[in-house]
C-alpha cells in the first residue's frame, strides 16, 4: 500500500469514527470501541487522530460536548443540571467547574451575562451603538467545502470531515480560511432541516472529490460584523444586524447568502476568544 492508498484509508475511517462521536456524544464514548471503528489499535489510532486533528480525541470530546452544552444554556430554558446530565456530566458541581475554566464563567451566570447579551438590546439598550459593522468589497471566492445537514451548532463535524480530507490528500495549505456558509433561516427552517457547508477558501481548479466539492462566495457588497465570543452565541448578532443595523443603515440586501468567516482556531483558542467575521450580501 503506497502513501497515498494509506491516508485514504485512514481518511474514510476517522470519518466514520467522527460520525459516530457526533451521533453518540451525550453517551459514554468507549476507546476501544472508537478504535474498533477505525479498525487500528488504540495505540496507532490515537496517534493517527491527533496528527490529522491537532488534538487528542479526549480534548475533541470536552470541547463538543461544552459547545453544545453552551448553545442550550443560551438557547434553553433548561436547568443547569438537566444540561448537565445530557452531556455527559452525571454531578452538576464538576459540570460547573469545567464550563467556567473554559467559558470563563459558570454556566447559570454565562446565561445571564455571556456575550450573546451584548446583541440583545431588551439587556443592554444601548446595543446599536456599541458594534461598529463595515462595508467591504468582497472578491468573487473559490471554496472547497463539506456539505452539512442539520443544527448549524453541529456544523463543526462538517469541519472535521473537510481537514481530514484536505490532509489525507495532501491538499492542505496554511493559507486556507475557514468559511461557513449557511442557506437556511433557522427561525422558519426545522433544525433538522437546515443547510450548511464547511468550507475552505480554495484555488480556482482545485481537484475535489467526495466529501469535497466546489463552491463560489459571490463577489459585491457585504456588511461584516466582527463577532467576540462562543459560536453559541452568534444567532442574536444575526437578530441585531437585521432589526438594528440595516434598517438604520440605508442599505438594501442582496439575494445572496450570508457567509461566516473564521479568524482563529477553536482547538488552539478558549470559546470567549473566537473571533468570526459575518458577512451579509449587500445590494
Amino acid at each position: 500500500m503506497n502513501g497515498d492508498t494509506a491516508w485514504a484509508v485512514y481518511e474514510t475511517r476517522l470519518s466514520k469514527v467522527l460520525n459516530y462521536i457526533h451521533e453518540h456524544l451525550d453517551e459514554e464514548l468507549d476507546m476501544d470501541r472508537l478504535a474498533e471503528i477505525a479498525c487500528l489499535s488504540s495505540y496507532h489510532w490515537h496517534r493517527i487522530y491527533r496528527a490529522i486533528y491537532g488534538e487528542t480525541l479526549a480534548a475533541t470530546v470536552k470541547r463538543l460536548r461544552l459547545h453544545r452544552a453552551a448553545g442550550e444554556i443560551v438557547a434553553t430554558d433548561l436547568s443547569v443540571s438537566n444540561i448537565a446530565r445530557r452531556f455527559g456530566y452525571p454531578n452538576v458541581q464538576s459540570f460547573n467547574r469545567i464550563f467556567r475554566s473554559v467559558y470563563g464563567m459558570p454556566p447559570a451566570r454565562y446565561r445571564k451575562e455571556g456575550s450573546h447579551r451584548n446583541f440583545d438590546t431588551s439587556y443592554q439598550g444601548k446595543a446599536s451603538s456599541m458594534f461598529d459593522v463595515s462595508i467591504r468589497q468582497i472578491p468573487q471566492t473559490h471554496l472547497a467545502g463539506v456539505a452539512h445537514s442539520g443544527s448549524y451548532m453541529q456544523i463543526g463535524k462538517a469541519f472535521e470531515q473537510l481537514f481530514g480530507a484536505l490532509y489525507a490528500r495532501g491538499l492542505a495549505r496554511p493559507d486556507m480560511r475557514m468559511i461557513g456558509i449557511y442557506l437556511d433561516d433557522p427561525d422558519i427552517v426545522a433544525a433538522d432541516d437546515l443547510r450548511s457547508y464547511a468550507c475552505v477558501t480554495a484555488k480556482a481548479g482545485l481537484p475535489v472529490a467526495q466529501p469535497l466539492e466546489s463552491r463560489t462566495i459571490e463577489g459585491g457588497d457585504y456588511a461584516v460584523l466582527r463577532h467576540k465570543g462562543p459560536y453559541a452565541n452568534m444567532h442574536k448578532a444575526y437578530e441585531w444586524l437585521y432589526a438594528e443595523w440595516l434598517p438604520k443603515s440605508g442599505r438594501r440586501l442582496r439575494d445572496s447568502v450570508m457567509f461566516e468567516e473564521y479568524l482563529n482556531n477553536p482547538r488552539e483558542v478558549a470559546p470567549t476568544e473566537l473571533l468570526t467575521e459575518i458577512h451579509m450580501p449587500l445590494a
